[in-house]
This record gives C-alpha cells, structure tokens and sequence, in this order.
C-alpha cells in the first residue's frame, strides 16, 4: 500500500511573484504607511505560525536565514567553504524556498511533511558552515530529516499537532478541556494547551496569546479524573507586542473611524487575550466598506487544529482593485434572489426559508492584490468574519485575491486526470472556472445560512414554541445551539471540511444559473459558452474529486486538508448518485486515471443529486445535528475499495506545488514621507532574501 511518506521538494516547482509594485507605488503617501505598518503587523505573527507548526519549524528558520547572512546571499560560496556540489546547494535552496513559503516543515495545504532531498552528512556540512555546534547542530539536523510524523493531525505516532504540547494527550482530554472552556465562556482560538504530569498527575495547561501575563485556575475536571486545567496568559508575547506596536502605528494613517476602532479593538485582544475585544474588531472592521487597503489580522482559520476549535495566526494586507469590485455589485445586490433557488428554500421569509438569515446581507465583494500574506500558504479567497453571531447582525466581506487567482493561468492544472479531448479547453479556461466558481463560494456558500441558536437562556433566534419543519424529516427541528455553543465546538474536527463541502456545492448546484453566468460576462454568445463554462466545471469537480486523494493518509484514515475531503465527498456523491454523469477511467496495465462527464445527465442527474446532499448539510449545520453529519460525511469521505485503487495511483504522480515570492514595504526618509515597496526575482534565492529582509 502506498503511504503518505513526507516528501522532498521538487526542484523544478513552479515560482510565481504575487506581483503588487505598481499598484503600491499608485498609492498617496498616507495610505502608503498605512498599508506598511500594516505589512510589519503581519509579518511580526510569522513566528507563531512556526511554533504553530511544529516544535521544530522555528529553529529551522532562524538557520535558513543565519545561513543566507553567512554567505550574504552569494549562495555559491558555500561550494568551496563546506565542500559541497552545486546541486547539493540548489537542492537545500529547494528546501528552503519550500520551507520559508509554507512556514513550516509541513505544507500549508495538507499537512504533510516534506524533508530536505539531502545526505545527512552533506546537511551537516552546511549547518557546520553556518557556525553552528553540537549538540545544536546535530539536533538541527536530525529535526529536519526526520520523516516521522509524516502529518499533522491529533497526536499520534505518526502524527503531530503544535497546538497541544508535552506529553501526549487524547482526543478525548480535549473535547474536555473544551467542555471546560466554553462552560467558563473562553473562546479556544487564541490558545494552545499543553499536558504534563505533576505528582503522577495529569496537569493541562491553557496557553493564551496575550501581551498580558497571570495564570489562574478554571476548573478541576471531574470527567478528567480530578485533573486541574489552568489559564495561563503570555503565549507569544514578543510576538503580540510587536504586532500590537505596529498597528497601532498603522492607526495613525488610518482612513475613517472604523479603521481606527477596529485597530483599537484588536491591540486590547492582543495586550489582554480577550476575543471579546476581537470579535468588537470584527464588528466594526465588517462596517469598514470598500477600503483602499484591506486586512485580515488575528487567529482567524481552525483547519490545522485537528480538533478544528483552535485558530491559526493570519496576517493579510491587500490593495483594492475598484473597477473590478465595480463588476461584483449585480452579484452582491442578487445575493438574497438567489437564495430563493436553493433546494432548502421554502415560501417562508420571502422565498428563501427558515434556515436563512432573514436579510441576506453581503456589504462588499472585494477585488484586491495581496500586498502580504503571512499565512503558510497564499490562498485564492476569504469569506470572513467566522463568527456567526456577527455575520447575521452585521454581514460579511469577501476578499478575492486577483494577484494569486492570475497564478493559476500558468498552471497546467491537473490535467493528467482529463482525457486528451478535454484537455486543452480545460487548460484554456481554468482560470476562470475557478473564479466564477470562487465568488460563488464565498458569496454565497459561507455567506448564507441562518444558525438555529439560544443565543442566552430563554432568548432564541427563532420561534422556539413553534420550530422550523426540517426539509430532511418533514418535522419539527429537535436540536439547535445551546448557549456558548458554537459550529465549531459542536461540529469538532468534521466542522471545517463540512463547511467548505456546503460552500463548493453551492457553487456546483449554481453553476448553470445563466443569470449568475450573464453577469461574468458568459452566454451562448461569449467566447467560451455558459454550456461549456457548466461542461468544465464538472469535469473540475472530478478532477478535484481525484487530485484531493493526495491529501488523504491511508495509515490512519484521515483526511490532511478540508478543501480535499469535501471535494472527495463531491465526487463520491456523483459517482453514486448521479447515474453517470461523472464516470472514472482506470487502466491497471498503463496506470491511466481520468474523468469524463456526460453533459447531457448535468442537469437531469448531476444537479439533482448534488442539491439533496446540499440540503443535508445545510440543514444539519444549522440545527446543531452532528449526530446525523458525522456519520454521513465520514462514510461519503471513506477511501476504500476501488476509491483506494485509485488514490495510489495519485499517491505515484504527486503535483507540483506552486511557491510564491512576496515583496516588503519600508519607509522613505524624504520630504514627502511615505513607504516603498521592493520586489525580488522569483527564485528560492528570492524567497529567502525576501524573509531576511523582513527581520522578524
């Protein structure tokens, strides 16, 4: 059986600059340092995402860039100093780039480690050469060519989480802690915990991100045999402190008083760790509409905690594209109409049903170029806030990075999982397929939907003495969120891919809606036709039903990446129950594996079929029903028999991982003021010096 054994890089892995000079140096001087100031408050969180990452990732990157000072970027130089070939150095470049991208030593997309293509000894002879000593050195290098554990998930022997350190604990400790926590209403995304043993005792430690430091008890767990969990504040505290001083920096430049509040919000969470402060942030950052500059900042996405409650570090800075968020309004303004398609739908609140906000309210979709991306990996789009609460009160936004969806016209997509016929018009229009498919998806997918909640004792967000009937039982709803209770807390480890598996179907279900097409500019009169638009984006669904097996782990069962799973659960849904509108092709005596897709059952079988696995999740979303997800999803996203055949042969032909070079502000010391920005050559020796620039 062919396993997830952590990889090597590939040396000829595409590098693409996320090209934003330009439209930087178009910029006022004031917004200028503002988006600087920004940029450094990013940048400064790198190091918690590191230590997010693995125990070891922080070490490794202080050694990426200690090495690059030594030979002040002259690569070549450690050729003749520590007796290594040039392709020994360009195969730690590889590594490096790899690793300074990702931050980490496991990608930022699956989670699965990748280990330098490097002898021990000629990796020893480098990390000589850099100065270091024994025991440091060997420790360093031991951490970086250890193959095990091969991905990140809960800890296990062939798995590893940075979220939850010492010994080792159970899934089960916590899901307690987590009881724990939310009864004494602490939200978990800002912490980490970690268990020792005191006394023969199990001791759990809450890790929270704050400037501020004090400890305190919670609670003694009973369920735990007794055991004490304490609060502890300080986790990442150099690091908060410094992002805390550039943003409020950034406030001095900032353009109205909502950017200047959400600022003021987000420096309080940070001195003090309290999320109540951030989740204010957010409110008011959501009112902040159509901004020149644009961010994310704070513990925002839980997909690399197993247990899916725990946020990783994000930090974003954007510029707005105008003329091309222009185009999204006709979209933005239809939200609510197109609500009123969905299979959920019923007469109910003008059309659109009880399982809906009763305004579906987006503020903005937003065009913008990443000027940064802290993140461990450059991602195409983002419905945010996640806090529901704030959502249905207050709306949300959707960011749509251009610089990074233009990446993907270079990119052969995976192709090798199309039949020849199909290929080129594949090829031709990725790029668009996966962005009219991506503003559905955040637009409406994580924009919609209404949770059914007490939202304290007794107060209800519905009419709790006459329940909603449910599309799925034809009877009154029995489970809703208690308070204190959240999608995440409920929904656990499941609760991420769900969620990206109900926005991809809404962008499958919606595909073929021609005023959706009309309004991208696609009929039967455009270049590429709105058939053939719906024709690819099917064929896209069985491609990434087969590419996402990648990011599955046969050695214990689980899935490394949310996106993957709930695409695997699509594809899955339409070979079982869309009578063959998607058939897989497999040749055991050539390893051939492609899809093709019989467009006359797109909209007798595909549709249909996919709109009844929608409304499950939906439904089961909204009203707390874990109980009738988990077993669904699990089987639907279960890799086995054929399903199995087919993932080792994606396991032999593993991609190409596209790496990005970003570029970095500093401020000019002139009359006029300001910052510029400084682009580097799109090459690991780029990404490198990129990140030595930025001195965090």
């Amino acid at each position: 059986m062919a396993s997830n054994r952590a990889r090597v890089p590939d040396q000829a892995s595409p590098i693409h600059r996320l090209a934003i000079k330009p439209l930087f140096d178009s910029l006022p001087p004031r917004d200028k340092l503002y988006a600087h100031y920004l940029s450094q408050a990013a940048w400064h969180g790198a190091r918690i995402i590191l230590r997010q990452t693995s125990s070891e990732s922080e070490d490794i990157f202080d050694f990426i860039i200690r090495a690059y000072r030594a030979c002040e970027g002259d690569w070549s130089q450690f050729e003749g100093v520590c007796a290594v070939t040039d392709d020994e150095v360009k195969t730690f470049l590889s590594y490096a780039g790899l690793f300074l991208y990702n931050l980490g030593n496991f990608y930022g997309e699956g989670g699965q480690k990748f280990v330098p293509d490097l002898s021990k000894e000629s990796l020893e002879k480098i990390v000589g050469c850099v100065g270091m000593t024994e025991p440091a050195a060997e420790n360093l290098v031991e951490a970086m060519t250890a193959v095990h554990p091969q991905g990140l998930g809960y800890p296990s022997d062939t798995a590893v989480s940075s979220y939850y350190l010492g010994d080792r604990i159970t899934r089960t400790e916590i899901k307690e802690i987590q009881l724990t926590m939310q009864e004494k209403g602490y939200e978990p995304e800002n912490t980490r915990v970690r268990k020792r043993t005191e006394h023969g005792s199990a001791v759990y430690e809450v890790l929270r991100a704050s400037y501020d430091l004090g400890s305190h008890d919670l609670t003694a767990v009973e369920r735990l045999g007794g055991s004490e969990v304490t609060l502890m504040k300080g986790d990442h505290r150099n690091q908060v402190s410094n992002i805390g001083h550039y943003l409020g920096r950034a406030s001095m430049y900032a353009q109205n008083d909502n950017q200047v509040k959400t600022l003021e919000r987000y420096i309080y969470s940070l001195v003090t760790g309290c999320l109540g402060a951030y989740r204010q942030g957010q409110e008011t950052w959501v009112k902040d509409v159509a901004p020149s500059i644009e961010h994310i900042l704070g513990f925002v996405e839980c997909y690399r905690d197993p247990h899916g409650v725990r946020a990783e570090w994000e930090g974003v800075v954007c510029i707005a594209d105008p003329e091309e968020t222009k185009k999204m309004e006709a979209f933005v303004s239809s939200a609510g109409k197109f609500c009123t398609l969905l299979p959920r739908a019923t007469v109910e609140n003008e059309g659109k049903g009880l399982f809906e906000k009763d305004v579906v309210f987006i503020p903005q979709c937003a065009i913008v170029h990443a000027l940064t991306v802290c993140c461990p990996y450059v991602w195409e789009a983002s419905n945010l806030p996640n806090y529901n609460d704030i959502r249905e009160k207050h709306g949300s936004k959707n960011i749509i990075i251009a610089n990074r969806m233009s990446a993907n016209r270079n990119s052969p997509g995976a192709s090798i999982y199309l039949h020849a016929s199909d290929r080129d018009l594949y090829r031709q229009n990725l790029h668009t397929i996966r962005f009219v498919a991506t503003v559905i998806h955040e637009l409406l997918g994580h924009g919609t939907g209404k949770l059914l909640s007490e939202t304290a004792p007794g107060i209800f967000n519905f009419d709790a003495t006459n329940p909603p009937i449910s599309p799925l039982t034809g009877r009154n709803v029995e489970s809703w969120y208690r308070p204190n209770e959240t999608y995440s807390s409920i929904f656990e480890d499941i609760a991420q891919s769900v969620e990206e598996c109900r926005a991809i179907l809404m962008s499958a279900y919606l595909i073929d809606n021609k005023e959706i097409l009309g309004i991208f500019g696609y009929n039967e009169g455009s270049v590429l036709t709105a058939d053939n638009l719906v024709f690819l984006f099917y064929l896209h669904l069985g491609v990434e039903g087969l590419r996402s097996l990648e990011h599955y782990n046969p050695d214990d069962k689980k899935w490394t990446q949310a996106h993957s799973q709930g695409y695997f659960a699509i594809f899955k849904q339409l070979l079982i129950e869309g009578d063959g509108v998607i058939t897989v092709h497999h040749d055991a005596n050539t390893s051939n594996l492609h899809v093709t897709v019989d467009r006359s059952k797109i909209l007798s079988h595909g549709k249909p079929a996919l709109g009844r696995m929608m409304c499950n999740l939906h439904i089961w979303r909204c009203t707390a029903d874990v109980e009738a997800c988990r077993p669904f999803y699990e089987s639907l996203t279960n890799v086995e028999g054929v399903y199995e055949v087919w993932r080792q042969v994606v396991a032999t032909r593993p991609e190409r991982r596209m790496k990005f070079v970003q570029g970095n502000t500093s401020l000019v010391y002139t009359v006029e003021g300001g910052a510029e920005c400084k682009e580097y050559e799109e090459s690991d020796e780029g990404i490198i010096q990129s990140w030595a620039d930025r001195e965090v």
